[in-house]
């Protein structure tokens, strides 16, 4: 893409004199992701990006169950699985080794490993696709807003006009500073060197020094990657200034310091550091100036959530916001961004924390380690932990009931298919295995399968567009007061 240039034809301003309804800072996969679930709803979106090209470096990322989901639900996963491998899924939890639980409520239980660039580029894509402007080589440098929009100014000094603002622009965002919001947490006290790279000793010397040094150190391992690459990871025990990348050198130095030996690596992919700092924004929200993705929370890496939990903020945010703008939201709906995605990020904070603690080589973690290592050969134990991961385990507060409300509803069998394939163009669905009731004023936003083979064990499920189960019930007056609560009043 050239620097400076949008991908698809300008907008016409409206009658308010906004150039778009959103504008978004950072074109990550938080923020690609989020202008596709808004043009959905007809959203006029522009995303700004600062980086002019992709980055260098080819780093794999893994997307997890929830979010494969969510990826079937926009009929994007057949897309993403031509560029991926898929991975199962044991040992997320701080690495500890164990398999998969048993009875996963998901047809997409696996990791689906992609680099992360051409994720990326196929979010991107498909947001263009849908309508979306996206411009490279700039910055949102300032904003100003007031009751009617917000106006955004460039790094280049382009002033813009919007009715919002969304700041997906990673974990040092601009947006959250300008907009004073605190970012609470703890600084990074361990910092790790890590990389794809290729290695000239035998496998057998790797596998068993690997086996001999993780006995006290977690936080160390070479992973093979195919023909003769491998993913290393190391401490970085202060090696380097933190300011700059790492090099090649940087981790043949520790390497041999941890391992005593380099095992020959050469010819690097990528190489990156990080540390373990964990930040949570203390609001998602003031006025008209919203948080998602690393702008709200950033946590270590370990268990791979963080690119997760920005998408699957996306998901949240988007059908939200486009009511919101569309005249359709109940008053408080945009509210409930922040109210379930600030608790979601709260227990990913929790749980990176603990697994940090376990890759610690002191006697007192290590002990604690042996003991939940023990405790995951119970699946029950081992299936909460994995939910935690992967995110199949949240509940979102949407009233009192029966657990299945306010979660996520796996990929059931209907008489028109897989639920998911019902969920492409971003609306909610109403499930229907009495045929008694109706969406009826709602239809316009809300789509009705009757429909008595679904597989369910409840009456009838009201799903909003992010797949949470918002109502479970059989009368039709219930049902019109939460199609209110969620979706606004009924046409006509």
């Amino acid at each position: 893409m050239n620097s400076g240039q949008f991908t698809a034809a300008p907008a016409s301003n409206d009658t308010a004199g906004h150039d778009f309804d959103v504008i978004i800072a950072g074109c990550g996969p938080t923020g690609a992701t989020l202008a596709a679930e808004l043009r959905l709803h007809g959203v006029r979106v522009l995303v700004v990006e600062k980086d002019t090209e992709p980055v260098s470096f080819v780093r794999i990322v893994a997307l997890h169950t929830r979010s494969i989901e969510l990826m079937a639900m926009r009929g994007l996963l057949d897309r993403l699985l031509g560029h991926g491998r898929r991975r199962p899924l044991g040992g997320l939890f701080a690495a500890i080794p164990a398999p998969a639980p048993t009875g996963l409520d998901s047809a997409y239980a696996y990791l689906l490993g992609i680099p992360q660039p051409v994720l990326v580029r196929l979010l991107e894509e498909h947001a263009v696709e849908l309508g979306a402007r996206v411009r490279h080589g700039g910055e949102v440098s300032g904003f100003e807003q007031d009751d009617q929009g917000v106006t955004v100014e460039l790094a280049d000094g382009e002033r813009l006009r919007a009715r919002w603002l969304v700041g997906c622009d990673g974990g040092r965002s601009t947006v959250r500073k300008l907009l004073g919001v605190g970012f609470p947490g703890e600084p990074s006290r361990n910092e790790t060197l890590m990389g794809e790279m290729e290695v000239s000793a035998p496998p057998e010397e790797i596998a068993a020094r690997v086996s001999r040094v993780r006995a006290t150190r977690q936080r160390f391992w070479l992973r093979p990657f195919g023909a003769g690459v491998y993913s290393v990871v190391v401490p970085a025990a202060g090696v380097g200034d933190r300011a700059k990348p790492p090099t090649l050198d940087d981790f043949r130095q520790q390497l041999r310091a941890v391992a005593g030996t380099d095992f020959g690596v050469h010819s690097p992919r990528w190489l990156s550091r990080f540390g373990d700092a964990t930040r949570l924004a203390e609001r998602y929200r003031v006025g008209r100036v919203l948080l998602a993705g690393d702008a709200a929370h950033i946590h270590p890496p370990t268990g791979g959530q963080g690119l997760n939990l920005g998408v699957q903020d996306a998901f949240n945010l988007g059908w939200k916001l486009a009511a919101q703008i569309r005249g359709r939201a109940p008053q408080t709906l945009l509210d409930t961004y922040e109210a379930e995605r600030r608790p979601v990020a709260a227990d990913v904070l929790d749980n990176t924390r603990a697994q940090m603690e376990l890759h610690a080589t002191e006697p007192g973690p290590r002990a604690v380690r042996r003991l939940l290592t023990e405790l995951m050969d119970i699946d029950e134990v081992n299936r909460r932990l994995t939910e935690k991961i992967t995110a199949t385990g949240v509940r979102y507060d949407v009233g009192e009931g029966i657990d299945l409300l306010g979660r996520r509803l796996p990929d059931v069998e209907t008489a028109q298919g897989h639920l998911y394939g019902l969920l492409h163009r971003g609306r909610g669905l109403l499930l229907d295995r009495t045929g008694l009731l109706t969406a009826g004023g709602w239809s316009d936003r809300v789509d009705h399968l009757a429909d008595p083979t679904a597989g369910l064990d409840v009456p009838c499920v009201l799903l909003r567009p992010d797949g949470h189960v918002a109502w479970i019930g059989d009368e039709q007056q219930d049902l019109d007061r939460h199609l209110s609560r969620w979706f606004g009043g009924p046409t006509g």
